[in-house]
């Protein structure tokens, strides 16, 4: 439910002026900063869609809309121009609602800094510079260290930090893996900068992929060595290569030897989506990489593809250094085509320089190796659900912090949540969720069908869910049943006599959230001072800037936007809208469903859905004759005689009222 305050967009512009035609827009706080920027190949469709009623707007849409306090556009010639421009936006601006697919700093990477005098490879986590180049990322790091170790036998650079190469140089000794030939020890000369950039960048085409050229070498420079009958230089040759081959094996063989490919999966809810990279190349699975991201809007795979490919790929390509392979594959297989899918095509094939193919693999092992990566990001998307809801520190630290920033007795072990969804005071349903230590007891939810609140707004809607379910919590703690068994087990207050079980309401929450702000929390409030009942806490979580409101408080209080409690409260909150959207949509299809033809004597579901299927509409059904009813098969004359009475007689009633 939004706070009526904010369902006044003073901001939103007069459909009439906005441009039918692609384009980029931005949406604006009232300071001033860019929060959000988008493309659209309607300006007009896109930017309508966001002011709809905002109860059935995305969570974070919702956030987007009420958080803006003006909206611009540009308008362009072509998608392609509007892909190149929002990706300029999103990086001049940082809006905080777009997404920015940088890259993990969980992901170890093994990175050559081409940058200094003397090259070092290490191993990294972090953010990505400008002149370091990268490989990977890998799973672990130790796979990292143990691929290098067997290659600097091959390419002996220097690995050690600066101040133990410029300590090295001071003394004029190399250190231990100078001495056994795992570095060729520039610190004390022993190679020029020159030598050792030409053994880093051997390195760097190695690890591109550039392999067989390098396998090459190293045998026709062994044979020469034994002709020769330098056997000692054959047999370091020799080893050179099986070290090589088993860094080979390292990396698995996935497509044909020639196949320069990045493999992207999804895997997402209506909130969040984890994204999954696997980067094939030369045929091997070269690195991985992976995301969490927010959800926006109400993306399906086809806008999660399109969002991903211009974001990553446009920063991957500024990154990239002047002469290295371009980070832009020559194909990418993807789970679904975005709608622009030819204006992405031509906006990668810019950044490459050459042509770039964008595919659905449908079967062989092109399917399996997407099979692979969604099942990849289905776990990692499991596992950072689990790693936050799960874990006992997180939840744990979030209940105290609510104690602490509400001035609770005890921490909120139990909390409920009320959440209203309608369209302008049709279908007006409300949504009641229970979390126990952090985590969501979906048994205990409940659902609501409102009426008297229907033209009274909000309010009071919120008013008559919380009287509802706190009459039934004092009915099933105090009252009798209506009908006494004659055996009587248990008869403890909120425990079933027939079952055993609470009831299901038996149990208050130590904290009750309600979605909007302070009219919502005093409405909360009032009725369960009527009610007499004082030991439950009410807020109100307002959506425009995430404020927590307590009831008669004329100031929202804030909680940290990074802190334990606030994600709580907007798992919560999110919960409970996500459900009571779920029980309008089911309620208002359930009416749109409802046929003329209910109740008509003798004519069941199928014959139902036999005269649909033939006539294609109930309006086309009631323009047709007796005759054309009872043509159709399992319908008999008496039955079209009903059928035909019933819908015109409901067509000259409508007529007459």
């Amino acid at each position: 439910m939004a706070d009526p305050a904010t369902r006044r967009l003073t901001y939103r512009p007069s459909p009439g002026t906005v441009p039918d035609a692609p384009g980029v827009y931005k949406f604006r706080d009232p300071g001033g900063r860019v929060i959000y920027v988008g493309k659209a190949k309607s300006l007009r469709s896109r930017l309508n869609s966001y002011f709809a009623d905002l109860s059935l707007l995305h969570p974070r849409t919702r956030q987007l809309v009420t958080t803006a306090g003006a909206v611009e556009w540009t308008v362009v010639s072509t998608e392609v121009e509007a892909l190149q421009l929002e990706y300029n936006w999103i990086k001049e601006f940082d809006p905080r609602f777009n997404v920015r697919y940088r890259d993990d700093k969980s992901y170890p990477v093994l990175a050559v800094t081409l940058h200094e005098e003397y090259p070092r490879l290490h191993v990294y986590r972090g953010p990505r510079r400008k002149g370091v180049r990268y490989f990977g990322p890998y799973a672990h790091a130790w796979a990292i260290r143990e691929t290098l170790d067997l290659l600097l036998r091959v390419f002996p650079a220097r690995t050690c930090s600066g101040g133990v190469f410029k300590r090295h140089g001071q003394i004029g000794r190399p250190c231990l893996l100078g001495y056994i030939g795992k570095c060729s020890a520039p610190c004390v000369d022993r190679v020029s900068a020159e030598e050792h950039r030409d053994i880093v960048e051997d390195f760097c085409d190695f690890l591109a992929g550039h392999t067989d050229k390098m396998m090459r070498r190293l045998e026709k420079e062994m044979s020469s060595a034994a002709a020769e009958l330098e056997f000692e230089r054959a047999a370091r040759l020799r080893d050179d290569l099986s070290a090589l081959r088993r860094a080979m094996e390292k990396q698995a063989v996935v497509l044909g030897s020639g196949t320069d490919a990045d493999v992207v999966a999804f895997a997402h809810d209506d909130l969040e989506a984890a994204v999954q990279v696997f980067h094939v190349r030369g045929g091997r699975v070269r690195g991985q990489r992976g995301w969490v991201i927010d959800k926006i809007d109400e993306l399906d795979e086809p806008g999660l593809v399109d969002q991903f490919l211009s974001q990553f790929y446009g920063d991957q390509a500024e990154l990239a250094e002047e002469g290295e392979a371009s980070p832009v594959p020559r194909e990418l297989f993807v789970p679904a085509l975005p709608e622009d899918a030819d204006a992405v095509t031509d906006w990668l094939t810019a950044l490459r320089g050459s042509r770039v193919r964008l595919r659905v693999p449908q079967r062989g092992d092109k399917r399996a190796l997407m099979d692979t990566v969604a099942r990849n990001a289905k776990e990692a998307f499991t596992q950072h659900k689990l790693r936050r809801a799960g874990d006992l520190t997180a939840r744990s630290a979030a209940l105290q912090e609510l104690q602490d920033a509400l001035g609770l007795d005890t921490a909120p072990l139990r909390i409920e949540c009320v959440d209203i969804s309608h369209i302008q005071g049709s279908d007006v349903v409300a949504s009641l969720v229970v979390f126990e230590d952090g985590l969501a007891r979906k048994s205990e939810y409940r659902r609501f069908a409102l009426r008297q609140a229907a033209t009274e707004g909000d309010v009071a809607a919120i008013a008559e869910v919380v009287r509802r379910r706190f009459h039934r919590y004092l009915a099933e703690t105090n009252g009798q049943p209506e009908t006494q068994p004659e055996t009587q087990p248990d008869t403890r207050p909120g425990i079933d006599p027939e079952t055993g079980r609470p009831k299901k309401f038996a149990y208050p929450p130590n904290l009750l959230v309600v979605d909007g702000a302070g009219p919502q929390a005093n409405a909360a409030a009032d009725v369960l001072a009527e009610m007499g009942i004082q030991d439950v806490a009410v807020i109100g979580l307002a959506k425009r800037l995430e404020e927590v409101w307590l009831p008669a408080d004329p100031e929202p209080t804030i909680l940290s936007r990074t802190s334990e409690a606030l994600y709580l409260l907007q798992r919560v909150r999110d919960e409970a809208h996500r459900f009571a959207v779920a029980y309008h949509r089911k309620k208002r299809s359930k009416r749109m469903v409802t046929s003329a033809l209910d109740g008509i004597p003798g004519l069941g579901q199928s014959r139902k859905s036999a005269l649909l299927r033939h006539f294609g509409s109930v309006k086309r059904l009631r323009q047709a004759s007796i005759d054309d009813i009872s043509g159709v098969p399992g319908i008999g004359a008496n039955t079209a005689a009903l059928v035909h009475s019933a819908l015109v007689g409901e067509t000259e009633e409508g007529s007459t009222t």
